[in-house]
């Protein structure tokens, strides 16, 4: 589970912060328990900054402009709040969760990307619901699998959702490769019960982060790969027809950032925005709501 991996990745960090704080007081004579504590509060803290920095510098093309600024500083305050604060924390996913007004909307599965779980989608789901929506936020395990192994994962969740609703059509609203994963079912059991798809910063034809490539999944979201070819050839207009597509202009995760549609759909482009923050951004979820108020 994404949970404990995560929490196992901050207790090393963090032990290697300990580490570090013991041999600083041992050659500078601070305090011991204080330079002990510090670092290994910090060191975790200070290695996602450094994470975010890279991907930020390697992917856009208008380093050091506002905008750039404006999304690596959101993206390394998001990353700390998810990454650190909320996901290695959480338990199973809370399974579906009903509109809390009375006029019923639409109802949204929430499909989250990759080395990420359900938490992610806490404010959008809030949102969502005071709108009226049912939502379901899913949890896609193993997490570095092959896309593919996650169609059934999603017709589950689908089809919990019809009969908990009574309705004929969900809207899926997908995340980075959670986007990718609604391409993958829609391709599988067709598009009679999708009433929209919505998809958040997808890599449609392919990042060129190679770094983040050696997994399963990672080698389909590779830039214009085999599998991506091969999804894309196998798609009809009417399958396009339900999506609506955001992506970020410093996206750092997800580049090169303007190519990421599909063909015959214009993006809609957010400025100053990280990978990770359009799932939480306010903007993002005042769009996803106008995507959704036409169905």
């Amino acid at each position: 589970m994404l949970a404990q991996q995560l929490k196992t990745l901050i207790l090393i960090q963090a032990g290697i912060g300990a580490l570090s704080g013991w041999l600083l007081s041992a050659v500078t004579g601070t305090p011991l328990w204080p330079s002990i504590a510090l670092l290994a509060v910090l060191t975790p803290w200070g290695l996602l900054l450094l994470l975010c920095l890279y991907c930020a510098w390697l992917a856009s093309p208008d380093r050091l402009s506002r905008a750039w600024w404006h999304a690596l500083l959101g993206e390394w305050i998001c990353a700390t709040r998810l990454n650190l604060l909320r996901q290695p924390w959480v338990g199973s996913s809370p399974g579906i969760l009903t509109g809390t007004t009375t006029v019923q909307r639409i109802p949204v599965l929430l499909v989250h990307g990759n080395l990420c779980n359900h938490s992610v989608w806490n404010e959008m789901a809030h949102h969502l619901r005071v709108q009226g929506h049912t939502v379901l936020a899913i949890d896609l395990e193993p997490v570095l699998a092959p896309i593919d192994q996650h169609t059934s994962a999603l017709e589950q969740a689908v089809q919990a959702l019809r009969a908990h609703t009574g309705t004929q059509q969900v809207a899926l609203l997908g995340h980075s490769m959670g986007g990718l994963a609604i391409r993958a079912w829609l391709r599988q059991y067709g598009c009679q019960h999708a009433g929209a798809i919505i998809t958040l910063g997808t890599p449609h034809v392919g990042t060129q982060l190679k770094q983040a490539m050696p997994t399963p999944n990672g080698a389909q979201m590779h830039w214009h790969s085999a599998w991506l070819q091969t999804l894309s050839s196998q798609e009809t207009s009417a399958t396009r027809a339900l999506f609506h597509v955001a992506i970020s202009a410093q996206d750092a995760i997800v580049f090169p950032q303007h190519a990421q549609t599909l063909e015959g759909i214009p993006p809609t482009v957010f400025e100053g925005l990280g990978h990770l923050q359009l799932c939480q951004a306010p903007a993002v979820m005042r769009w996803v709501q106008t995507c959704l108020a036409v169905q």
